[in-house]
């Protein structure tokens, strides 16, 4: 078996007049067109023509205050706060939207600058309702952080005494307080660019200008996919998480209530950074520790189900071949992963004909919770009633996800609240431990065995990682290791939009007994080629999608996995903010070193998927058992606002 790859970055989406003011430029000195002088501050450096000032002062170490400008965004230039100084220019200018293109010389801290700074901030703090102690983003906002740098120790343009908006509490995943919003536009430009939904854009004019929805409409009531990305990079309070931290309070102090909490691999990766320690520093053990100390009764790997998802999914792909190789009967593929719910919002709302091709499998965080509730319930004689199910995730749409009426297979809500990273942080302060001190501490039984490949599912490729690394064991009968090393299949790994892949099934093995039920032998895919995609943030799914509408080649493929958020579900609307390309690919690197380390690292190998196959779900993967709780279905939604199934 060989393997082959390609991948795809994909160009700007945003809108013309909110692109970057970018020139292709050579990197060759001796061409024209390459490199260019600069003179920040007295330093002198040579940078490709089109670099932008601020991206020349931060290579000489050189600090330029930001708001508006974000790493992952489009240049806006609306905010002012980063105006420079370039000689022979009649005006300030903006350093992050200011191309170079010739020799310049440019002062990043004059009396004139610095003025125009603190008056940029005096201006913004104007229109800025909120007391920052009571702010959800205390002590980690911007606008606060360049307040304290500029000095800023009264309102000299006044400052909001009543709100001027009403809040809107509509969406089960974000809550949006414009009383607090600068008009960076970052949340905009998340919507459009990054994710290619549209939901936010700025309306009105002058001092009626303000960010709204379709028709001025609830968030709920739009076409919100529940990311959360505008709440990752809107530097203020003005967006954040609908959070649940009360209610889950509650119900641990409910000494009728037996609270058993799952955790996410993204969350473990990430925690560390609420805590002041470098992005990508493992917390797992400690933080089991920290939750017990909180009160919850049980805490478990939500690995375990991620490996369950890859056995019912991936049998569901094998029986959709099957119809389609064999029987030559008409089924819809390729087929898509629905482990990310803002992914299956966006296809429920702009792709609703292909709903047919998204797997019927449930995500890991709904699959754990109808096991707790059923399977879990029956093993240790608890009543369902008196069970309360929290889902520690990345992600601000698994809060809309656990609200589905779908998840209720049962006979009760599977998952009762999902906290975010940042919320889970939260509760450990308030409950007065300092988490990286904590002892560390395994998760419980009988759902603590992990698998790498569980722990991959964080990173955008880590489904179609352990999808490969199980199909390959069981239809050709070989080690993964014989194939990639380490069982790292690099194809499907890292951070370009959009990939594709290639592997050839040489030879197949005897079926396997936990497959036996479904297909006789594996002959029909002997010389078969597996065709697979990854794309991650839904402007990239939207691509993919377009492709496959046109007859592409990812119309070809069998299997394919699509992430809502930037990275994968470590780059989630409910991680520690901020975050950047860099901190992204440094969780990453958790998550794989975690996979590395594991003694387990394939689904199917896992012990404890395998019980609860001897033990409840008997009929196997895809039976009917396994259909009734671990399986579901989704509903066409209106692409403006109101839909069949409600927003």
């Amino acid at each position: 078996m060989t393997q082959k790859a390609a991948s795809t970055k994909s160009a700007s989406r945003a809108p013309a007049s909110q692109r970057a003011l970018a020139i292709d430029a050579s990197s060759d000195s001796q061409t024209i067109g390459g490199l260019v002088s600069v003179t920040i501050d007295g330093r002198e450096l040579k940078v490709p023509m089109g670099t932008s000032i601020l991206e020349a002062a931060r290579q000489l170490g050189i600090h330029i205050p930001t708001l508006c400008h974000h790493e992952d965004l489009c240049v806006a230039g609306v905010c002012r706060v980063c105006v420079v100084e370039v000689e022979g220019q009649r005006t300030l200018q903006a350093s992050c939207a200011y191309p170079i293109t010739s020799p310049i010389r440019v002062n990043t801290h004059t009396r004139a600058v610095r003025q125009a700074r603190r008056h940029v901030i005096d201006l913004l703090l104007s229109t800025h309702y909120g007391d920052c102690y009571a702010c959800v983003r205390n002590n980690n906002c911007e606008l606060q952080s360049l307040a304290k740098e500029y000095g800023v120790d009264f309102f000299r343009f006044g400052h909001p005494k009543e709100p001027r908006y009403s809040t809107d509490q509509s969406s089960h995943s974000v809550i949006r307080d414009m009383n607090k919003c600068v008009l960076c536009r970052r949340c905009v430009r998340t919507c459009i660019d990054l994710q290619e939904v549209g939901v936010l854009e700025a309306t009105g004019r002058s001092a009626e200008t303000k960010i709204s929805t379709f028709m001025d409409r609830p968030l709920g009531e739009v076409i919100c996919i529940n990311c959360g990305q505008c709440i990752n990079r809107c530097p203020t309070g003005a967006l954040r998480a609908n959070d649940p931290t009360d209610e889950v309070w509650a119900a641990i102090d409910d000494p009728t209530k037996h609270v058993v909490i799952q955790t996410a691999p993204s969350p473990r990766a990430g925690i560390a950074e609420c805590f002041g320690m470098e992005p990508g520093t493992p917390l797992t053990l400690e933080m089991n520790t920290a939750l017990r100390r909180c009160g919850f009764d049980k805490v478990f790997d939500t690995n375990f189900t991620a490996d369950l998802t890859i056995i019912e999914e991936g049998t569901e792909l094998i029986l959709r071949l099957y119809k389609a190789l064999v029987k030559k009967e008409a089924t819809a593929l390729p087929q898509f992963t629905s482990c990310s719910p803002g992914w299956i919002k966006y296809i429920e709302h702009f792709y609703p004909e292909m709903l047919p091709h998204v797997s019927s499998a449930k995500s890991p965080q709904q699959m754990f919770g109808a096991i707790i509730k059923t399977y879990y319930a029956q093993i240790n004689n608890l009543n369902p009633e008196n069970i309360v199910t929290v889902a520690l995730m990345p992600c601000s749409a698994k809060k809309f996800e656990c609200n589905r009426p779908e998840m209720c297979d049962s006979g009760y809500k599977d998952v009762d609240y999902g906290l975010t990273t940042r919320e889970l942080a939260k509760m450990i302060s308030e409950a007065g431990i300092d988490l990286p001190k904590m002892p560390k501490s395994d998760f419980d039984d009988p759902f603590g065995k992990e698998t790498g490949s569980g722990v991959i599912f964080g990173a955008t490729g880590g489904v179609m990682e352990a999808a490969i690394r199980t199909v390959v064991e069981l239809v050709c009968g070989i080690k993964i290791e014989n194939l990639f090393d380490h069982a790292d299949v690099i194809p499907v790994r890292g951070f370009d939009g959009v990939k594709y892949a290639e592997l050839p099934i040489a030879k197949v093995g005897p079926v396997p007994a936990i497959l036996a039920h479904l297909v006789p032998d594996w002959k029909w895919l002997e010389g078969a080629t597996l065709k697979v995609g990854v794309c991650h943030g839904t402007a990239n799914a939207k691509k993919v999608l377009e492709d496959i509408k046109a007859g592409g080649k990812f119309s070809e493929c069998h299997f394919i996995e699509f992430m809502a958020c930037p990275g994968g579900c470590l780059g989630g609307g409910g991680q520690p903010i901020p975050t950047s390309p860099s901190i992204r690919a440094a969780r990453a690197k958790a998550i794989y070193s975690e996979d590395s380390r594991s003694e387990v690292r394939k689904s199917h190998e896992n012990p404890a998927v395998l019980e609860i196959y001897s033990n409840f779900l008997k009929d196997g993967p895809c039976g009917h058992l396994s259909h009734k709780l671990l399986h579901t279905h989704y509903t066409p939604r209106g692409k403006y606002i109101g839909s069949a199934g409600g927003i």
